[in-house]
């Protein structure tokens, strides 16, 4: 089971990430593109996925992800009760998320300085 303090830590130790609070909700940003979200209640994470493979990881396993609100289907968004991750999978998904808003050259310098992943 996953907790916010699993993952919190990569909010600010990923290169060009950084944390905020909007609206009393935690958010992990890379200049002003939010990359991962928390409830106010930080129980439940959103975080950046590819769109077109989001329904396939719904759909497999609906107890553990879901699909964004009706207000953020347009853009590349999933959410999951952190309660159903594992540590090393919320990290991993925190990670993934980074890597979709940053430079290719950022995400390949993360895996040569990080080879066994986020752990």
């Amino acid at each position: 089971m996953a907790v916010i303090e699993d993952v919190r830590p990569l909010g600010g130790e990923l290169e060009r990430s950084y944390e905020v609070y909007v609206r009393g909700r935690l958010k992990f940003r890379v200049k002003q593109i939010v990359y991962v979200a928390f409830s106010l209640d930080e129980t439940v994470m959103e975080f950046a996925f590819p769109k077109e493979e989001r329904a396939a990881l719904v759909a497999a396993e609906p107890h553990r992800f879901q699909m964004p609100a009706e207000s953020d289907l347009r853009f590349n968004w999933v959410r999951a009760e952190l309660a159903a991750l594992d540590r090393t999978e919320a990290r991993e998904l925190v990670v993934d998320a980074w890597r979709m808003v940053v430079p290719k050259k950022l995400s390949h310098a993360y895996d040569l300085a990080h080879p066994g992943g986020p752990g």
